[in-house]
């Protein structure tokens, strides 16, 4: 559902502004080290910085491949239940980002973690899923 979602609002989100501009312009360091931190300042690029749309289709793609991935082991987890569930209707993948890049940035501790590990924290904090009856 997620992939689904942001698959449609991704070109659109490729052409939108960005949330917060990043505190420093984009380097080829933030495509390259993998944390929570560096994703999110590419999440987070300025229109404006001479790499946004490189950092924009970096995020997005992230974005999308977690949520794909997310969604293939939850069915194979015990009693498949998911780590997240999006609302319904779900967010774009707009609102997705900048809320990730909000998380982020309001949580220090999270910024030297693995990108993928950093967006799950977010994910659950931000989408709990209801408990099961």
């Amino acid at each position: 559902m997620l992939s689904k979602h942001l698959a449609a609002a991704g070109l659109a989100a490729l052409l939108a502004a960005a949330p917060a501009a990043a505190q420093t312009p984009l380097t080829e360091a933030d495509f390259r080290s993998g944390t929570a931190g560096d994703m999110a300042d590419l999440c987070g690029a300025a229109p404006t910085d001479p790499m946004y749309a490189a950092g924009i289709g970096w995020c997005h793609g992230f974005i999308l491949a977690t949520g794909q991935y997310h969604n293939a082991i939850a069915g194979r987890r015990a009693a498949g239940h998911p780590l997240f569930c999006l609302p319904d209707p779900s967010p774009t993948f707009d609102q997705m980002r900048a809320a990730f890049v909000a998380y982020v940035r309001a949580n220090p501790q999270v910024q030297a973690e693995r990108a993928v590990d950093g967006f799950m924290r977010f994910a659950v904090a931000t989408y709990p899923c209801q408990p099961r009856r």
